[in-house]
């Protein structure tokens, strides 16, 4: 006997997967859009100041999103031929690239990270179905489904977005976005054992609010209230607690 109501079920399991990919495909795509449009408006000088991350200048980060989106293409091809294709050669090629890339000028820079964000455009597009759910290894010991890789490839370019500091800033990633972005924190930051536990109360514009939870329990909870935007940045390490309520812990760093 045939279960209908079980196929229905998995039917419209795929069709929520498929919606969702799709969805963040086009978000991968705005994204880098904007970034693009970020590069674009500076010039040989400002490419190379300071960016919000120690030690790197704007330069140092879009080379970095140039390098990050050739290895999501790796990863893809990993997924697509079953043979194994590691995001980067190693730590030590992966830091060697991102500093030969940022010696480069303004315009070479902004070449390179359309031309490596076309090449995994390109990849997401010709990727066949069955290879979104085969297993690739994205950093030591961590496995995921190549479905995941649009998610991750998202958080990079929204994030380094920021730390270009050239007028963009967490409150400008769309309200759907944001959420996923802080979902995928929680999920990277919040089981450490280094992280006190707390609870962050996130308030954003049309009313709505969520609730995330971060730490062991072994210990009283921190209360912590505030905009999508100031809770993102300050689970990352980008901002400070001005802009939330509650009593905001000290977290340990974000990497």
């Amino acid at each position: 006997m045939i279960d209908l109501e079980h196929e229905e079920h998995a039917d419209g399991e795929v069709t929520r997967q498929h919606t969702h990919r799709r969805e963040l495909l086009t978000a991968v795509q705005q994204a880098t859009a904007g970034l693009l449009t970020t590069i674009e408006a500076m010039d040989e000088t400002s490419v190379h100041e300071p960016s919000l991350l120690p030690g790197w200048n704007r330069a140092h980060v879009i080379s970095h999103l140039a390098r990050n989106a050739d290895g999501c293409v790796n990863l893809l091809t990993w997924a697509r031929t079953g043979v194994e294709h590691a995001m980067y050669a190693s730590r030590q090629d992966r830091d060697a690239d991102i500093a030969e890339g940022a010696l480069r000028s303004h315009r070479l820079l902004l070449e390179d990270v359309a031309a490596a964000s076309g090449r995994l455009t390109e990849a997401f597009r010709t990727l066949p179905e069955p290879a979104w759910h085969a297993e690739v290894e994205v950093a030591p010991g961590k496995w995921v489904p190549a479905h995941r890789i649009p998610r991750i490839r998202l958080f990079e370019v929204r994030v380094h977005s920021v730390d270009l500091n050239h007028g963009f800033g967490f409150d400008d990633i769309p309200r759907e976005e944001i959420e996923w972005l802080l979902n995928d924190a929680v999920r990277q930051f919040g089981g450490r054992p280094d992280v006190p536990p707390l609870s962050l109360l996130v308030e954003f514009a049309d009313g709505s609010s969520s609730v995330w939870r971060l730490g062991t329990p072994d210990s009283p909870e921190h209360r912590v209230r505030g905009t999508p935007g100031a809770a993102l940045g300050w689970l990352l390490g980008r901002t400070g607690t001005q802009q939330l309520a509650g009593d905001p812990p000290e977290l340990p760093p974000w990497l």
